[in-house]
């Protein structure tokens, strides 16, 4: 099990993070999300041995990770980190970057636990190409590929998908975390992107301001948004009182959605359009209610100006 207990990191008298605890389970995927600067990526690398924490500690089953205070080499044989920045080697061919760190004692072993790799990241056209010749998103899943060769017990991935184009994203995505999740490898991954955690993650940590203020399944927190931040993470959505939306005279306020806003003959919620987005499936309505822009779903575009009633259906 990964401990977290906790840590906090800074620079002088500025804490970038601050007490942050959670844990992970051999075999778990932990999802670490929130906005740029929220400290995502200094909590993988405390994690991961690259710097010392000022507090607190990091556990892997009975071993504390330490930094570079104490270890003369940063990292553990246990545990691999892919950063944003990939450290290949530009001048010899994919499948020799995958296969640096195997034993060359065993080559037929070597050669298949290297197709293997090639498959799961999904680029056996490339397999005898160079790395300097490949694209950023590429180079992104050879280095994906390297990290698992020798089979860690833990990962931490950086936004891993960040330089995938949409074409590979979504079959790239599944086939990496299924290996993972089969292979029974924990992997706690900062990312941005709600694909990377709502299908995937046994848990997801939001962190605001170097805190943790979330640590939850995907369903509940999806669910039960407790901050506007945490909504904008999965969705377009509104703020609402409880008076507005009919449920209790209060203006305690409610985060709705925009597929829990439902087009009705009549309602306490009358809304002015003003634009249309289309999304494939539906279009985003853009709309004004007293005085402040909200957000629904529709099947159709709806004409810019058109007076339209709306239902909350949680």
């Amino acid at each position: 099990m990964l401990k977290v207990n906790n840590i906090s990191f800074g620079y002088s008298d500025s804490l970038i993070l601050h007490h942050i605890s959670f844990k992970a389970k051999q075999g778990e995927h932990i999802s670490v999300i929130g906005e740029s600067g929220s400290g995502k990526s200094t909590l993988l690398k405390l994690i991961y041995g690259e710097m010392d924490v000022l507090q607190g500690e990091v556990i892997w089953k009975n071993t504390s990770i330490l930094g570079p205070k104490h270890n003369l080499i940063v990292g553990y044989d246990f545990m691999k980190y892919v950063a944003q920045e990939f450290d290949l080697m530009p001048y010899i061919t994919v499948e020799e970057n995958i296969g640096k760190f195997l034993s060359r004692f065993y080559p037929q072993k070597k050669q298949k636990r290297i197709d293997e790799l090639i498959r799961v990241v999904e680029l056996g056209e490339y397999a005898k190409t160079k790395v300097q010749y490949l694209s950023g998103g590429q180079k992104q899943r050879v280095a994906l590929a390297r990290a698992l060769a020798v089979k860690p017990e833990i990962i931490l991935l950086d936004e891993p998908f960040s330089h995938i184009d949409n074409f590979k994203k979504q079959s790239l995505r599944r086939s990496i975390f299924s290996y993972l999740k089969n292979n029974k490898i924990t992997c706690i991954v900062a990312t941005h992107d709600k694909e990377d955690a709502l299908p995937f993650a046994n848990r997801i940590v939001v962190l605001h301001e170097g805190k943790v203020i979330a640590n939850e399944t995907p369903k509940t927190l999806y669910n039960n948004p407790k901050t506007a931040l945490i909504a904008s993470f999965f969705d377009e959505y509104s703020i609402f009182s409880q008076t507005e939306l009919g449920l209790k005279n209060t203006d305690e306020e409610v985060i709705v959605y925009a597929n829990q806003l439902k087009k009705v003959s009549s309602s306490n919620i009358k809304v002015t359009t003003r634009k249309a987005y289309f999304k494939g499936q539906y279009y985003l309505i853009e709309a004004i209610f007293n005085t402040r822009n909200i957000f629904f779903n529709h099947p159709k575009a709806i004409k810019k100006g058109s007076t339209v009633f709306l239902e909350y259906i949680p």
